[in-house]
């Protein structure tokens, strides 16, 4: 039958490309971290200090950021989330050369060394985010989130905008230096629109109707809205950041398989 072949070469491919990953993976994880001290789990510790070190710093300092929310909530919803998109492309821009050895094999492809990295950021992120809520809510210091499917689909969607932004900048990243030396400033600077120290209710209309353009900050919204939605006014569309993360995939996807055209194994 033919939609048993089908099946069958589908199964086969996708036993060679998670086998792929796997290896990619594990190459990735001993090439960052090493098989010294804590090893890999820096894969995650390492985000944690960071939004530990910032929700200190802002409960020392008394911040409030103008609403009641708990500080402590505030800071591990919005520096979890920006640790999540940033990074991602941060480990994307300039992977392909230091790989190109592996393009001999020709089961690896451009796309599967930047999926590894990519799958390495948001599990990192995420276990971060998971573990420090558990942490916050046992000893009582924040609510355990209203709405945890919410909360998940929020956290999807900006998930996939940083691993779509991450495959587009990385592509370009072939194509021109510039991007990478203009990454770096450039996410620092939309680091304070992203939505992450602030919410969009407190802000003046003419400031809500401009950072609503920013997808970023509907997912934050998103994500707060299920952490503590009846504590605030969320101001998001869920179908917004859809749309972009779908059209920047796309066109990440194009200008990367123009570029494993020009690859050459060294």
């Amino acid at each position: 039958m033919p939609t048993e072949g089908a099946f069958a070469s589908f199964a086969s491919a996708w036993t060679v490309q998670r086998r792929v990953l796997g290896a990619l993976l594990l190459r990735e994880i001993l090439t960052r971290y090493g098989r010294h001290n804590i090893g890999f789990l820096w894969l995650f510790v390492e985000p944690m200090i960071f939004t530990l070190g910032v929700t200190a710093l802002w409960s020392i300092a008394g911040a409030s950021h103008g609403t009641d929310l708990p500080i402590a909530s505030f800071a591990l919803t919005g520096y979890s989330a920006v640790l999540l998109w940033r990074n991602m492309p941060s480990r994307c821009i300039g992977a392909v050369k230091p790989n190109l050895s592996l393009m001999f094999h020709r089961q690896v492809k451009v796309l599967d060394v930047l999926i590894a990295r990519l799958i390495l950021e948001g599990a990192g992120a995420t276990i971060s985010f998971a573990v420090l809520s558990v942490l916050f809510i046992s000893i009582d210091m924040i609510q355990p989130p209203e709405d945890l499917l919410k909360l998940i689909a929020g956290w999807a969607e900006l998930a996939w905008f940083g691993m779509a932004l991450a495959l587009l900048l990385a592509a370009w990243a072939e194509q021109s230096e510039l991007v990478e030396k203009l990454w770096h400033p450039a996410a620092y600077l939309i680091f304070p629109l992203s939505g992450a120290a602030f919410l969009v209710d407190i802000l003046p209309k003419a400031a809500q109707d401009f950072v609503l353009y920013i997808p970023m900050v509907h997912c934050t919204e998103f994500i707060r809205d299920g952490y503590f939605g009846s504590k605030f006014h969320a101001h998001y569309n869920p179908w917004f950041p859809i749309i972009v993360n779908a059209i920047i995939t796309v066109l990440a996807l194009a200008q990367l398989r123009k570029v494993s055209r020009e690859v050459i194994p060294e």
